[in-house]
């Protein structure tokens, strides 16, 4: 979303925006960032259904730059966090290139466009750590280097931690922009339900009108699970769609099937009496704890061999 033609598109159609942005956009305010003064700590609190929660640290400013508004984030947890992905990365992108190096001293890998696609290769498995050297292939022996851009990856360090949020809004507190970017990981976490829990995926409809109406359907279903969600937490249940799921697992429907000795078979479908955690959600959403109505059915039993 933070690619300048995705934004030139949101804004066409007269939208706000806010993005998190790329990367490399953050050296810009590598001074910004080390410099303390108008930084403000997020207050967070711990979630409801885990009081002990001890939330990490993050601090925000904002600085205004045209028509942009930027936040500044900084979070020391995420430092550790990206310096431990960078140093692996880099150990698994070192690696294969002394594999690849292997490979070219023992002429198992001989011609230069042949060597630079591999390298290519490697940019793109290791997009993170790949831009802090300069892999080169030299034409007329086949070589090929791969030097450290120390003055990057120096720059890249003191970025630890820290990303960058743009907008086109100028009207918020630099906490609020946070706040609201945030929730941008509720919404991925309901692709990620309707994905699992909801088993949208994979899509077996090959007609479109099929497809829209599936998806539908599951976004129907995800507003349905965030709405049990919510009323269990608007009464002090601070429980999550998964667990209720579990919980509602024990109550089934069942047929009792009855042979008679007229030939026929008596079908009852009824469902079962509900344990306590069961009766106890039902209540909490104001639900019977009978779920459906016993229905009997008659059928001509089939003849005995």
């Amino acid at each position: 979303m933070a690619y300048d033609e995705n934004i030139a598109e949101i804004t066409a159609r007269k939208l706000h925006y806010l993005v998190a942005s790329r990367q490399p956009e953050r050296t810009r305010w590598l001074a910004e960032f080390g410099d303390p003064e108008g930084l403000a700590e997020v207050q967070r609190q711990p979630s409801p259904r885990n009081p002990a929660q001890q939330k990490s640290r993050v601090e925000v400013k904002t600085r205004r730059d045209g028509d942009t508004t930027y936040v500044l984030c900084r979070s020391e947890p995420r430092s550790d966090k990206d310096r431990a992905i960078r140093t692996k990365q880099e150990g698994r992108l070192l690696a294969d290139l002394e594999k690849l190096r292997c490979r070219v001293t023992a002429g198992r890998l001989k011609r230069p466009e042949k060597i630079a696609e591999a390298i290519g290769r490697l940019k793109e498995r290791y997009p993170r750590v790949a831009r802090y050297y300069e892999l080169a292939v030299d034409p007329d022996t086949a070589r090929f280097s791969a030097t450290l851009k120390e003055d990057e990856l120096a720059k890249a360090a003191q970025l630890d931690g820290c990303y960058l949020i743009k907008t086109d809004r100028d009207d918020l507190a630099a906490e609020d922009y946070w706040r609201l970017y945030a929730l941008l990981t509720r919404a991925e976490d309901a692709f990620r339900d309707m994905k699992t829990p909801l088993a949208e995926r994979p899509i077996y409809h090959q007609n479109e009108r099929r497809v829209e109406s599936h998806i539908f359907l599951c976004v129907l279903a995800f507003h349905l699970l965030a709405a049990i969600e919510k009323t269990l937490f608007d009464q002090g249940r601070h429980t999550s769609w998964a667990t209720v799921r579990d919980t509602l697992k024990t109550h089934q429907v069942c047929t009792i099937v009855l042979p008679t000795k007229s030939g026929q078979t008596l079908r009852i479908r009824k469902a079962s009496t509900p344990e306590k955690e069961v009766a106890e959600l039902y209540k909490l959403l104001c639900l019977p704890d009978q779920v459906i109505k016993p229905v009997a059915s008659w059928t001509d039993s089939p003849p005995s061999d």
